[in-house]
């Protein structure tokens, strides 16, 4: 029997001392004012975690099922890695100046991804890439609930792990995915500290010089670490939050200048950052693709930053009308910066006007723009998860556009394991090879060849045999005539206008034979940088052509 049913429980009287008004025949004991609490204990807290670890576990179920041979980017910072390693523990002159035209330190990612790649393979290296995006989701998880709450964390983890850049530098042995991680951890110390002494965001300096060395583009978000490291610190410090992002410029920028003054790097600066060379690609084309790689989670963030502008309270307790909080200018500041973040990539590729690399760079961007979007997933739920349906709607379209936009990215490079194998027994340490894509070959025959050895499609230069200096074109037919090449590999796609220079020059040359034509499986050698306007959705076909010198 119910309370209900028993009827109103009969309390005895108290007499009344002397003053006292004489109490009522009823007494109504205390209830607490929710159902509620805002408090965490440590279910909420184990239920979060394992949340979380669902998230990563798919995380990392959708990089490990993706699978092709080594990137030309990839084997060319693995062989540059075992180079510099070279270098160092036995002073072995370099085949080349790396840090003249790499977009980051020679030494900082390829030393240590060589070092895995020795003892694990290309597997391993790539597996490397793993960890360190695990642990950037494991980070925004962080810093986002410190923002926000445990629900917009676990929110924006979920739809950052799905992304399409998330997603393929998770499995890229390339310098993107180190650099993401240490800008994630820089950001965490800004957003974690924003409580602690004004000199504790120095904590943050290092990691972040660093993630500029790694990759220099990283350096594009160092203005969104300052603008955190005001806007988290005004709600507790006022008018001396101000102190926090001169402290965080101050010491980035002392150790980025001690960095550039003590190496060789600002060459690799100006080269593939600064000074790059500008492509065709109009605007039209790059407003597209990013919208297709990163607009919905942008969109979602937006819709995030315009909600939490108009009511800042993040928990559904009644309780929480009585907290204090942001205001309203300082929440929409903090959504302007999180969502215009997200555009710097877009924007300076339109400068450039290049789509080379743009997936990966808007993976940058999105990170920052993620919290917000967490915000926005759980609005658009509502308050108790009233519409759960729209959030999985929104976050499963997610997922589908990352699998199939990361399956498309990692199949559009040729396999070249049956090319490996059919030219592995024509080269030694002594001959001189033209080749589509030579930094593939010289990864997997290291041990047989060295760099110096390979010649690209990209531009050479040739001396004939009567002293007359070639360049360009000229300088293939010129090397082709006198038989200057022990072997040529074509793949057709890389650079098609050159292929078929090098095609004319061998057709009828009594210097070669063809070897073998060599099929694989993948399409356009370029593709996971720059898509075809046209590409098609499935994977496609194309064959290497071999030739050997008679």
């Amino acid at each position: 029997m119910t309370s209900t049913e028993r009827g109103p429980r009969v309390v005895s009287p108290v007499p009344a001392q002397p003053g006292e008004q004489q109490p009522s025949g009823y007494h109504l004991p205390k209830v607490p004012e929710t159902a509620w609490s805002m408090a965490g204990g440590a279910r909420r807290t184990w239920v979060g975690r394992a949340v979380l670890l669902c998230v990563l576990a798919l995380q990392a179920a959708l990089s490990l099922r993706l699978e092709n041979t080594a990137f030309q980017d990839e084997a060319l910072y693995l062989t540059a890695g075992h180079a510099e390693l070279r270098h160092l523990l036995h002073g072995t002159p370099l085949p080349m100046d790396y840090a003249a035209y790499f977009s980051g330190s020679p030494q900082l990612y390829p030393v240590p991804a060589a070092v895995v790649d020795g003892w694990f393979g290309l597997p391993g290296a790539r597996t490397l890439s793993l960890l360190l995006m695990l642990g950037t989701t494991g980070l925004l998880h962080s810093f986002t609930r410190r923002l926000f709450n445990e629900r917009a964390a676990l929110a924006a983890a979920a739809l950052f792990a799905v992304l399409q850049s998330t997603v393929v530098m998770g499995y890229f042995a390339t310098y993107d995915a180190p650099a993401l991680f240490l800008l994630a951890l820089a950001t965490w110390i800004v957003v974690r500290t924003d409580r602690a002494p004004a000199h504790a965001v120095l904590l943050a300096a290092p990691v972040a010089a660093l993630a500029v060395g790694v990759k220099y583009a990283a350096g594009l978000y160092l203005p969104t670490l300052l603008g955190l490291a005001l806007l988290t610190a005004h709600p507790h410090r006022g008018r001396k939050a101000l102190v926090r992002p001169l402290l965080l410029l101050l010491g980035t920028g002392v150790l980025l200048a001690a960095g550039a003054y003590g190496s060789d790097v600002l060459a690799g600066v100006r080269h593939t950052t600064t000074a790059r060379a500008h492509g065709t690609d109009g605007a039209g084309y790059l407003l597209r693709r990013s919208a297709e790689w990163g607009g919905l989670l942008f969109l979602t963030a937006v819709g995030g930053a315009i909600a939490y502008a108009r009511r800042g309270r993040m928990h559904e307790s009644p309780l929480a009308l009585r907290l204090g909080g942001p205001s309203r200018r300082r929440r929409a500041m903090l959504g302007l910066l999180l969502c215009v973040t997200a555009l710097l990539a877009p924007a300076y590729q339109m400068h450039l006007g290049t789509v080379v690399s743009l997936f990966k760079h808007i993976g940058f961007g999105l990170l920052f723009a993620a919290p917000m979007a967490g915000v926005g997933l759980t609005r658009l739920m509502g308050a108790h998860v009233r519409h759960p349906h729209l959030g999985i709607a929104l976050w499963t379209a997610t997922l589908c556009l990352g699998i199939s936009q990361a399956d498309w990215r990692f199949g559009n490079w040729p396999d070249s394991s049956l090319m490996i194998r059919t030219i592995s027994a024509d080269v030694n340490g002594t001959g001189h090879y033209l080749c589509s894509t030579p930094e593939v070959p010289a990864y997997y025959l290291r041990d047989r060849t060295t760099r110096r050895q390979w010649q690209s499609v990209f531009g050479m230069e040739y001396t004939d045999r009567n002293h007359t200096r070639h360049t360009g074109d000229d300088a293939y037919r010129a090397a082709l005539r006198d038989g200057e090449f022990d072997l040529i590999v074509l793949d057709g796609s890389t650079n098609p206008r050159v292929d078929a220079v090098v095609t004319d020059a061998v057709r009828g040359n009594p210097h070669y034979r063809l070897l073998a034509h060599v099929p694989f499986r993948g399409g356009d050698h370029s593709a996971a940088y720059r898509p075809s306007r046209t590409a098609p959705s499935g994977e496609g076909r194309g064959h290497y052509r071999i030739w050997v010198k008679r």
